[in-house]
């Protein structure tokens, strides 16, 4: 699901919390496996309970796994961060629920969700269904691999997380079950990379699906066959992988930009056979921005 988790992605640094590195610093912070490191606090200060403000930018991805498609999407909107002890919002969780939580990894609860795609005339789907916005929910388990000091300044950490979820897709109208998927993850981020305020994250996964969802992308029923396009029954297994970089730089003081792109690598997916199926490496990227308007004086407790 390559191009829905770049949107996932790109929405997380948009709504990245803000502010700026080293501060007051709080030597009794208590750290989290799953605390970002591209945003603007550093992991020696407390992060406000609560933050509202604006973000926005656009990302241009591909419309499914090895699609030959490109889905432009551009928005602004409002946005909240809640950093509760137990149920969390915003910044690079999305939504959580977590249940345990130790200095070195995290077990939650987690929802995430991506934007619909539409097919262009003369396009390899057209005359089929449109793909629906899609949201997943399930657990993760975060594991801190590492975390690292610099002696020019600056701080790394090195994440394993491993995603189980269910996968829905709507139209508003309807939800529909689109079977499952396992994600492994290593992700490294790095504070001070280029300047000392400025964050970069580099991440590698590998996306297993049920046959529901390989149905979703890459099936081709006896009532959508063309003379171009063949019957096809899709099955379940390897979807991908996906190689994806960001950079978050500060603009001007609770202005922060964003950078990303990745690249997906579709060769050996489960239904390279299937006419939907077009490219082997497809690209994406998008920038973007989030201004935070107000934060609360009551700090989390990690």
């Amino acid at each position: 699901m390559e191009k829905f988790k770049l949107i996932m992605c790109f929405t997380a640094l948009v709504f990245i919390s803000t502010s700026t590195w080293g501060g007051a610093g709080d030597a009794d912070v208590n750290d989290s496996p799953n605390r970002n490191l591209t945003g603007f606090e550093g992991l020696n200060e407390k992060q406000p309970l609560w933050e509202v403000g604006v973000g926005g930018g656009m990302v241009e991805v591909p419309n499914y796994p090895a699609s030959g498609e490109k889905n432009f999407v551009a928005l602004a909107l409002p946005y909240a961060i809640y950093r509760g002890d137990i149920f969390r919002v915003g910044g690079q969780g999305g939504a959580r629920a977590v249940f345990v939580e130790k200095s070195d990894f995290e077990v939650d609860i987690s929802v995430s969700g991506a934007f619909s795609a539409e097919s262009e005339e003369g396009s390899v789907r057209e005359g089929m269904p449109e793909l629906d916005y899609m949201f997943e929910v399930g657990p993760q388990l975060i594991y801190k691999i590492k975390d690292f000091e610099f002696d020019g300044g600056g701080k790394a950490r090195l994440n394993a997380r491993m995603q189980a979820r269910a996968v829905y897709s709507t139209d508003f109208g309807r939800i529909d079950s689109r079977g499952y998927v396992f994600e492994p993850t290593i992700r490294y981020q790095q504070r001070g990379v280029f300047l000392r305020d400025t964050g970069f994250s580099l991440a590698a996964r590998m996306t297993w699906g049920t046959e529901k969802l390989h149905d979703y992308f890459y099936e081709v029923t006896p009532e959508y066959v063309t003379a171009v396009r063949p019957a096809y029954n899709a099955k379940g297994g390897y979807l991908g992988a996906e190689i994806s970089a960001g950079l978050a730089f500060p603009i001007i003081q609770n202005l922060r930009g964003f950078l990303g792109a990745s690249v997906q690598i579709n060769q050996g997916s489960a239904n390279e056979d299937s006419p939907l199926y077009e490219k082997d490496v497809t690209y994406s990227f998008g920038f973007g921005f989030v201004w935070r308007a107000y934060k609360s004086e009551t700090k989390s407790s990690w």
